[in-house]
């Protein structure tokens, strides 16, 4: 399969066949630990020039290894692949026959390129030696994942390796020594012995030992250096003189050495008594060419020089040879492993991958410095891991870097990160409430105090992050209140305009007064309702104050509660209030709520009740124009012993027998003015009359005042109230009266004669008139024609109306009917069956004779045991319903003008029969 270099160079000599050294120059391909995608597409001379070579593998290759002109590499899942670099056309494979789940973690290969070390992902070891075709179990290092090995380049043979040193993932230092030897007959195992000597931690935990090296010097002094992630360990020592062997125990058990280094380059000076490495350089050069170069495409590396030979070379397992052009690009870096930050910067404006490395290498640095703050500013600029800076800080217990770095970072955020933005806004909220609980609680540092609290109020206010500030606000509010932080609690509800929550902070610091200004000033009639009842109770006359000046926004009967509540158990000062807020409601507002009239009327019952009767008055004299509950209001009245409301009460319930019953407890004028209220029911005027009568009579035994109730009253006469009086009473006392109802009784005689003698003209004049009307004909030519169907008028029965239009029988019907009302259509109906019940009897009897036909021989019984009826008697009935007036002139035609021409019934019926 070609590689992403050879594409790139097919696709190059497309575009530009003449340009044959352009070459694309792909370094850092994939996502580094800032976040970064480094891909580079510059188009410029690439720094490694690429050769092929020969060599094609059978299969993939997994991990290599060369020394000494020996090449090994592991090849697909189980083989081994050995190749003589003095003989590179005779290549040896070898089958490792290893388990499936299993696979090549490392090789490791020693400088006489005799003995090969195979480390299993599985933690086990294989061994083989350079003169054998077998491989062979180390069975004693079994359970470790082999990550290093440091060969004993002084001791060790072609058949054994000397004593040698093992780094494990664990961080264990081994030492062991391998023989190639078969052994004897009780110890076939290549592996000597396998002992810890030494164990390697970072950051306290352990650490996986990427490389160790061992190497002698002089006055048999030993330098090991080990190296983890981040770490290079280096031990110095002597192994003792005349020791039977020649381990590196006692190096270990020794006054050992630990320093710490970046990725170092230098010499080895053996003659140095403290450390194996002097003139100590940042690389530049190796390992960061080869990380932008290579990328994916490069799989390993070895360096390979032969104890026996001079030749140098450098293998890499790719498909190409490359040898190095042109490295100044990365000129940033060195400036940068020198801690001239600024210029490196400068060297990578243009390059955010690099220029993110900078930033990260100088917020380390400032922060190894302990110039927190100054860190957290580049950290906030960097795509490092933020967790990982975060605790930085906070293990560091700097609290204010922390704080900066959140600030810087949220600032630098998008608005579509609405996530990380609401856990930054949460976390600085957090910080901010932390550092003022402990400023605050520190007198010497109130200005301080002051300071942060103006820098945590404007963040509160920040325009940019609004909509997370207001869709967290309960969140917040939480947090400061688990501070007990009112101030800033209230603050941060004004700037939300929650302003329910601030009315409550007032409230339940009795400030009533605060609470009812925010109210008034922002008119939220849902928070007049919630805490007027509380308000009501303190400053009365400031929250009616309110009420009214808020008027048509408030609905009064979802106030009532506060007033209800209060008014029961409250001052007289909340009574008065109360009223006054009714009143203005009534009178003002004109509310016509049935409960609000209902409150007013209770009010004025128990705490005005001169008012109680002028309301009752003015709120009017019909039930249609009242707005309170009429049986409440007797009700109310009666329980508290107003006679003369309830008087009023009843007159406007129209209940004026009562009303009179009532009155006459009151007072007889009061009751003379309920009795004459029923002007259409004489007959219960004049008896309401008699009982004010008899009241007078047998109550106030007041003769005189009873002849006035008959002067007031035309219905009543002296011998209505004559049974009143007790049998003592003289004639005197009704002398006028007796002489003035039988002069009346004159009058009425002779009104009723004049009547009856009127009404006997009138009769009179009436038969002659029915006489006349009998007599009368109109002519009828034989060419006229029927108003409704316009066919010959005289072909079958019809009407003669006195307008002069003219109408079939059965055309008359059809344009009358429709028209009529539902009872005089079922009635004419029924006319019409027993007209048709009586023509068929008349049509099955025998003509009779003419005597018995004028003693009413035509008359026939219309149905099972109804009277017989004439047939005459049925057509007039039918004539008097369809033919009383003519349907074009008269009454009826005017009652259908707002009739619709089509029944809404049949509307839709009659419309999809037009379609």
């Amino acid at each position: 399969m070609a590689s992403i270099l050879d594409e790139y160079e097919d696709s190059q000599n497309r575009r530009h066949p003449v340009q044959h050294s352009s070459r694309l120059a792909a370094a850092n391909i994939g996502i580094t630990h800032s976040g970064f995608v480094n891909v580079r597409l510059e188009e410029e001379k690439p720094i490694f020039n690429k050769q092929r070579i020969d060599f094609t593998p059978p299969e993939k290759i997994n991990h290599f290894a060369v020394c000494n002109n020996q090449l090994c590499m592991s090849l697909g899942k189980d083989t081994l692949l050995r190749i003589d670099l003095a003989k590179p056309d005779q290549p040896n494979q070898i089958e490792l026959g290893r388990k499936e789940d299993s696979k090549v973690h490392k090789l490791f290969l020693d400088p006489t390129g005799s003995h090969l070390v195979i480390s299993l992902s599985t933690s086990e070891c294989l061994y083989l030696n350079r003169n054998t075709q077998k491989v062979r179990s180390l069975s004693r290092w079994r359970g470790h994942l082999i990550e290093s090995v440091g060969w004993n380049k002084l001791l060790g043979t072609e058949t054994n390796t000397g004593p040698i040193l093992v780094g494990t993932s664990q961080g264990i230092i081994f030492e062991a020594e391998i023989s190639a030897s078969e052994g004897s007959l009780f110890n076939t195992n290549p592996d000597q012995y396998f002992k810890q000597v030494h164990a390697l931690e970072e950051d306290g935990k352990p650490a996986p030992v990427c490389c160790i090296e061992v190497e002698r010097g002089m006055e048999s002094k030993v330098f090991i250096i080990a190296t983890t992630r981040k770490r290079l360990f280096q031990f110095v020592g002597r192994i003792p003189e005349g020791s039977d062997q020649q381990g590196f125990s006692s190096i270990f058990s020794q006054n050992q050495r630990l320093c710490f280094y970046c990725f170092l380059y230098g010499q080895l000076d053996y003659v140095r008594p403290d450390s194996l490495l002097s003139d100590v350089q940042v690389c530049l050069f190796v390992c960061l060419s080869a990380k932008s170069v290579w990328g994916r495409t490069v799989r390993g590396c070895q360096y390979s020089q032969g104890k026996k030979t001079t030749t140098q070379q450098y293998f890499c397992v790719c498909e190409s040879r490359y040898h190095i052009q042109r490295e100044a690009r990365d000129v940033w870096q060195m400036y940068m492993s020198m801690n001239k930050f600024d210029l490196a910067k400068e060297y990578c404006r243009d390059r955010p991958e690099c220029m993110d490395t900078v930033l990260a290498k100088e917020a380390e640095h400032c922060f190894q410095n302990k110039r927190y703050m100054e860190s957290a500013k580049c950290y906030a600029l960097t795509q490092n891991y933020f967790e990982e800076i975060a605790l930085k800080f906070i293990e560091a217990k700097q609290e204010e870097a922390l704080k900066e770095f959140l600030l810087k970072k949220l600032n630098n955020l998008k608005e579509s990160e609405k996530t990380q933005i609401t856990l930054l806004v949460m976390w600085l909220t957090e910080l901010y409430l932390n550092r003022l609980g402990l400023l605050e609680s520190d007198e010497g540092k109130y200005g301080l105090f002051l300071e942060t609290r103006e820098e945590f109020r404007k963040f509160l206010c920040s325009s940019k992050h609004k909509e997370c500030l207001y869709n967290n606000r309960t969140t917040i509010y939480d947090l400061l209140a688990s501070h007990g932080n009112v101030d800033d609690m209230v603050y941060f509800s004004v700037i939300m305009q929650d302003y329910e929550r601030v009315i409550s902070h007032y409230c339940q610091h009795d400030d009533y007064g605060a609470a009812l200004e925010v109210l008034s000033k922002h008119c939220d009639e849902k928070l007049f309702y919630k805490f007027s009842p509380v308000l009501m109770q303190h400053i009365p006359k400031k929250v009616v104050d309110a009420w009214i000046k808020m008027g048509n926004r408030l609905d009064p009967k979802k106030l009532i509660p506060a007033l209800v509540n209060y008014s029961q158990m409250g001052s007289t000062q909340q009574i008065n209030e109360t009223i006054r807020y009714m009143e203005f409601c009534v009178y003002q507002l004109v509310v016509t709520e049935e409960a609000i009239h209902n409150y007013l009327l209770s009010l004025y019952a128990k705490y005005k009740p001169d008012s109680l009767l002028s309301y009752l008055e003015q709120a009017g004299t019909h039930a249609s124009d009242i707005h309170y509950d009429l049986k409440y209001a007797l009700r109310l009245c009666a329980e508290h012993g107003y006679l003369q409301a309830c008087v009023l009460v009843y007159k406007i319930m129209e209940l004026y027998e009562e009303a009179v019953d009532l009155a006459l407890q009151v007072d007889v004028d009061l009751a003379k003015s309920c009795a004459d209220l029923p002007e259409d029911d004489e007959e219960l005027r004049k008896k309401l009359w008699l009982k004010i009568a008899r009241h007078v009579v047998q109550e106030e035994k007041d003769v005189k005042k009873a002849m006035n109730c008959l002067s007031s009253c035309n219905l009543l006469k002296i011998e209505d109230i004559l049974p009143f009086f007790p049998d003592f009473v003289t004639i005197d006392h009704f002398k006028e009266a007796i002489c003035s109802s039988l002069e009346e009784y004159n009058q009425h005689i002779d009104e009723l004669k004049r009547e009856m003698e009127e009404a006997t003209e009138s009769a009179k004049r009436i038969r002659e008139d029915i006489q006349e009307m009998r007599n009368k004909y109109g002519l009828v030519e034989s060419q006229e024609k029927c108003a409704v169907c316009d066919f010959p008028l005289l072909n079958r029965p019809f009407y003669l109306f006195l307008c002069g239009h003219m109408f079939h029988y059965d055309c008359l019907f059809q344009e009358v009917n429709p028209h009529l009302s539902s009872y005089k259509q079922s009635k004419l109906e029924e006319l019409q069956k027993k007209l048709a019940a009586a023509s068929r009897t008349s049509k099955s009897r025998p003509r009779p004779a003419p005597k018995e036909k004028e003693e009413g021989g035509d008359s026939a019984s219309l149905g099972k045991g109804s009277a017989s009826v004439s047939r005459e008697q049925i057509k007039s009935d039918i004539d008097d319903i369809i033919a009383c007036e003519c349907v074009y002139c008269g009454e009826l035609m005017i009652k259908s003008i707002d009739k619709p021409f089509i029944d809404p019934l049949k509307f839709e019926e009659e419309k999809s029969s037009w379609l």
